[in-house]
């Protein structure tokens, strides 16, 4: 099984930054899609952004220019800089694997992390 384990999250003042991180053990694949999602209470959740085993990325447009989504060379950690945070960033933040698809395909995400939840107070 795919283990993602979430760290980094905590509270911080508006226009602040911050940065969350994914451990990621299991198998190795060739094509992956990783993500970030986030849920507020009473929201649904939605994608934050992605990156593949290509490394190319992709935003949400209320993150975009804002949020930085990397991962180390060989694909163990998974990041989430968060920068000029609002207070509308505020959630719980996911990570999530999806295995042997690229982002390109819209993959569903069958491997979730725990959460860290992020709090931006103004």
């Amino acid at each position: 099984q795919v283990h993602l384990v979430e760290s980094g999250g905590g509270s911080v003042q508006a226009g602040g930054s911050l940065r969350v991180s994914c451990a990621v053990s299991g198998h190795t694949y060739s094509f992956y899609c990783m993500g970030w999602f986030r849920q507020a209470p009473g929201k649904e959740r939605e994608g934050v952004a992605s990156i593949d085993s290509f490394g190319r990325t992709n935003y949400a447009q209320s993150v975009k220019g804002r949020f930085t989504i990397s991962q180390d060379n060989a694909g163990n950690t998974l990041y989430l800089q968060m920068s000029s945070l609002k207070p509308e960033d505020t959630a719980m933040y996911y990570c999530a694997a999806a295995l042997g698809r690229l982002c390109a395909a819209r993959p569903d995400f069958d491997y979730w992390g725990q959460g860290t939840q992020v709090t931006v107070s103004s």
